[in-house]
């Protein structure tokens, strides 16, 4: 328990510091959606960072090991955190590349990021309960000491959730082809530039 709480400190001082930045500043969500990306992958990175060490606890990995709920932890990480914040990173350099102000679509921009987080919360989620559901499962016992379910039913009970897996998982893939058709727009729209780059002088 303790080394779970020693694993958590820094990572939600890392959170924490990237959210207070915005101090004074919160206004600025309203209008820029690349913003949101960046503050909704913080507060993924700050969940999934949470819940790492929980799952270290002998209790709770009795539960959770070899379920589903590995699953979407790992994804909360991997789309929710790291995904959305390579998503922000790139439609705000993208058009510096090109010589552009600003993304061709912006409206774009906003429609991917909701798709993109509304799709990754229906597929931790049904994930989570899934693998909650299939741990209490694989525990249960019949008084005789046997198995009150067999692997295969818990399969058949956790297909309405890969149902939602899959749902969750189109709208994530539909954002970044969303993303991929804005960043063509955009590149097609690129100008050279040019720009003064200073002389190195030699000192004595």
């Amino acid at each position: 328990m303790i080394f779970s709480l020693i694993l958590l400190a820094p990572s939600w001082g890392g959170m924490i510091n990237g959210i207070m930045t915005l101090s004074g500043a919160w206004h600025k969500l309203r209008d820029d959606p690349i913003l949101r990306f960046l503050i909704v992958s913080l507060s993924f990175y700050g969940m999934s960072t949470f819940e790492g060490p929980m799952m270290s606890i002998k209790t709770v990995n009795a539960l959770s090991h070899y379920t589903d709920w590995t699953v979407g932890h790992v994804h909360s990480g991997a789309l929710g955190w790291v995904g959305l914040v390579t998503m922000g990173s790139m439609y705000y350099l993208i058009p510096r590349l090109f010589g552009q102000k600003q993304m061709y679509s912006v409206k774009a921009i906003e429609v991917h990021f909701w798709t993109a987080t509304i799709g990754i919360v229906i597929y931790i989620a049904a994930m989570w309960i899934a693998g909650v559901m299939q741990g209490l499962m694989w525990r249960a016992i019949n008084p005789d000491g046997t198995l009150t379910y067999t692997f295969v039913e818990s399969v058949k009970a956790s297909m309405p959730f890969y149902v939602l897996r899959l749902g969750g998982g189109l709208l994530y893939l539909g954002g970044m082809c969303l993303m991929m058709w804005n960043v063509v727009k955009t590149a097609t729209m690129g100008r050279s530039i040019d720009v003064q780059i200073p002389a190195v002088t030699a000192h004595a």
